[in-house]
């Protein structure tokens, strides 16, 4: 029992990190990246579509994501969408493709993104933290249930505790990781 509660417990907190992946995904850094539009939805006859589900996304250079529709009648749509995002991207649109060039970021721009990508990483381990607690509730459970002796029970929690500092220094080291990224010229 205690192995069921410690194996789901990692794969929640594998959820978390993994989301918090995903997160650092959407962020823009210098560098040109599919990511950057996937999470940017096209009111497509009615239904909000992601981009990468109505056009195929290149990166053909560092600095530059290119998209091309496979409906024609999507192109003014796709660019609207871009144009709407938070991502502060122009496409230019030369009838086969839209062209986005990414902007070098300003150090202000930067600095930004750096405290976001903090906020995120904070997101994540205050998740792994929740996962943390629900695993010592269930351990405390079990115990009181008297399915496993107080003894055991220490020594899970104990390993609980390892787990979650595990995936804690994981978090830190991705967040680490996307700020050089970040702060990179």
């Amino acid at each position: 029992m205690i192995n069921e509660v410690l194996a789901d417990g990692k794969k929640r907190m594998d959820g978390a990190l993994s989301a918090l992946e995903n997160d650092f995904g959407k962020l823009r850094t210098g560098r040109a990246s599919t990511s950057l539009v996937d999470q940017v939805l096209v009111d497509y006859y009615g239904t909000p579509t992601p981009i990468n589900q109505l056009s195929s996304v290149a990166v053909p250079d560092s600095r530059s994501i290119t998209i091309q529709p496979w409906d024609k009648g999507a192109f003014p749509l796709i660019e609207k969408a871009l144009m709407q995002s938070d991502l502060g991207l122009n496409p230019v649109n030369d009838g086969k493709l839209l062209r986005i060039s990414i902007p070098p970021l300003t150090e202000e721009r930067r600095k930004e993104l750096v405290k976001i990508a903090r906020k995120y990483t904070e997101e994540s381990k205050i998740a792994i933290r929740n996962v943390r607690r629900d695993m010592n509730d269930t351990l405390k459970k079990l115990e009181k249930d008297k399915d496993i002796s107080e003894d055991e029970q220490r020594k899970a929690q104990d390993n609980v505790q390892k787990i979650t500092d595990d995936y804690v220094k994981k978090c830190d080291g991705a967040c680490a990781e996307k700020e050089k990224e970040i702060m990179e010229i």
